[in-house]
């Protein structure tokens, strides 16, 4: 039987997954002010530098210190260490997936949901990680090269603990099962939302800005932010994507509730 990863964001293919680019490292910490991290692991094919700036200016306008991770930053080191940098809110612009198995009846979705690295792949690094299928190859478009990708139980295993962490998850499928939102939560943060199913880069990026304006300048609840932006914006037009949040006790509250 044969695993591997579906692309996602605006295609379904059926194989492994991919990405790469440039950085830029976080500023330094102030000790007492709220932390926020965009993780943007699209950047070296799908930049955006409008919305970058403008889901900057959003959490800057809540109080956040705001650092961004671009590009070849992203390796599956740095999410192994991502729990300790104590950031109180976290952006993730990666594209993500779930696990499938190619079996004689035809592909079957397994319960595992990978999130990329800007890593290329090679079968010499994180040999242990890759005999424990807690990492796996990925490809994202065709003829790039392959990247790295963790699943929740790699996770589950980073260093360190989240501190009441909101995240917002913005690839395909990052909310299609539940075990990563349930390990991010088991790993100490407070919140997690993600998307029902793959979802268009041009939408989601509107989206996830509609949403910032509503948890940070409208000061919403969670529930109240998605649904508000769900009835601003719509679904995904071509796959019907929608927003879920976890744990379902997190949606009365505001994101400085859930951040203390």
């Amino acid at each position: 039987m044969n695993h591997y990863l579906k692309l996602l964001w605006t295609a379904l293919v059926l194989a492994v997954i991919l990405l790469f680019a440039g950085c830029r490292s976080p500023a330094g910490v102030d000790e007492g002010k709220e932390r926020a991290a965009i993780v943007d692991q699209l950047y070296i094919l799908e930049q955006s530098p409008a919305f970058i700036s403008e889901a900057t200016q959003l959490l800057e306008s809540y109080g956040f210190e705001v650092d961004l991770w671009q590009g070849n930053d992203i390796t599956v080191d740095f999410y192994r260490k991502l729990p300790s940098l104590d950031y109180d809110f976290i952006i993730f612009r990666v594209h993500s997936g779930i696990l499938l198995s190619l079996e004689e009846e035809g592909v079957k979705p397994l319960p595992t949901t990978y999130l990329f690295t800007a890593e290329n792949y090679t079968t010499a690094s994180y040999v242990t990680e890759q005999l424990t299928d807690k990492v796996s190859n990925a490809m994202m478009v065709e003829d790039f090269p392959l990247v790295f990708a963790v699943n929740s139980d790699f996770i589950k295993d980073a260093k360190g603990k989240f501190d009441s962490t909101v995240i917002l998850a913005m690839g395909c499928e990052s909310y299609c099962y539940d075990d990563m939102p349930s390990t991010f939560i088991d790993k100490g943060a407070s919140a997690y939302l993600g998307w029902s199913h793959v979802v268009s880069l041009e939408y989601v990026d509107e989206v996830t800005l509609d949403l910032l304006g509503n948890l940070c300048t409208a000061n919403m609840t969670l529930a109240q932010s998605i649904e508000r932006t769900m009835a601003d914006c719509g679904s995904d037009p071509y796959f019907a994507s929608f927003l879920k949040y976890y744990p379902l006790e997190s949606g009365d509250k505001t994101v400085r509730e859930l951040i203390r």
